[in-house]
């Protein structure tokens, strides 16, 4: 008995020490991870949430805020001005984004094929655009198109023809598509190009060796080696059509006939809150407004990644 005793002594302070060695070190890393949680939680998480709580609710002439539970999803899902905004940057989506993705390729294919001269300039002067706040280059492309004092109206006074007017209620999204194209395609060349260079250089001169010309290349080694480039920005830039908010907000001042409230669902929003003081109402919008956008984000990623 006194021979166990003594040997359970012996083995206990080991243990007790290791214990104490993996709290140490499960601290250390709360210690490293705390920050970006704490910003997380702040930032992202605290902003969700209240917007889930304000849902809930509903202010009334008579009566005040009370709780309505899912009430204020159900008019969401029932507004007809918010279906018409989401169908018009679903519309944008499907036009804007493989044009802007298609030219941003072909941009980073052309810089690294190697055939280019002066690739370094076209490679800076195509991602400038990129560098200028949304704001202003609404503001430049507004006064652009503008046919009263723009550039389309002196070329109409110069040449006397009557060009199409770029902010008419037909023309207008496709006028915004062509902002945001000039403001993203050297964002996303940049995304493609940085994945082209670090395609190992033996699988073109594998192909090579096999006779294969320069779109078999493109289309065989290239475009395969960058598919998780090519599946992340397009899941950056669905995103980024689903937010549209700062060009037709710009421009609304330009053309408020053709570019009303709920011309987009982030716009219908900001005029719900800030303009209509429908806060509750608001916060139910962009709540749906995000839960499609994830949707339609992740099955873009699922059928992106999966393997062929």
């Amino acid at each position: 008995m006194t021979l166990l005793s003594t040997s359970a002594q012996a083995v206990s302070p080991p243990g007790r020490r290791a214990r104490f060695r993996l709290r140490k070190e499960a601290w250390v890393g709360w210690g490293f991870a705390g920050p970006f949680v704490a910003v997380f939680g702040l930032v992202f998480l605290a902003p969700i949430g209240y917007a889930l709580y304000l849902s809930l609710f509903k202010d009334r002439l008579i009566g005040g805020t009370s709780f309505v539970g899912l009430d204020n999803y159900g008019e969401a899902l029932a507004d007809a001005r918010f279906w018409e905004g989401l169908a018009r940057v679903g519309l944008f989506l499907l036009v804007q984004v493989p044009v802007m993705l298609g030219i941003a390729l072909l941009v980073a294919l052309a810089i690294d094929s190697g055939r280019l001269y002066g690739k370094a300039f076209f490679r800076v002067s195509i991602f400038l655009p990129y560098a200028v706040p949304a704001v202003v280059a609404s503001l430049i492309w507004g006064f652009m198109y503008g046919t009263q004092f723009g550039l389309v109206g002196n070329v109409n006074d110069a040449l006397g023809v009557a060009l199409p007017d770029p902010l008419s209620p037909s023309l207008v999204l496709a006028s915004i598509g062509n902002i945001v194209t000039w403001e993203f395609v050297g964002y996303n060349m940049l995304i493609f190009y940085s994945a082209l260079k670090v395609v190992p250089r033996s699988l073109y001169e594998a192909a090579a060796i096999d006779g294969a010309g320069q779109w078999r290349v493109i289309t065989s080694v290239k475009l395969p080696a960058i598919r998780s480039a090519l599946v992340i920005a397009t899941i950056f830039s669905i995103i980024g059509s689903f937010q549209l908010f700062n060009e037709p907000s710009i421009l609304q001042k330009l053309a408020p006939n053709a570019i009303t409230s709920d011309f987009t669902p982030n716009l219908y929003t900001y005029s719900l809150s800030f303009s209509g003081q429908q806060h509750n109402y608001a916060a139910t919008v962009a709540i749906v407004m995000g839960v499609i956008t994830a949707i339609i984000a992740y099955t873009v990623q699922l059928r992106g990644m999966r393997k062929g």
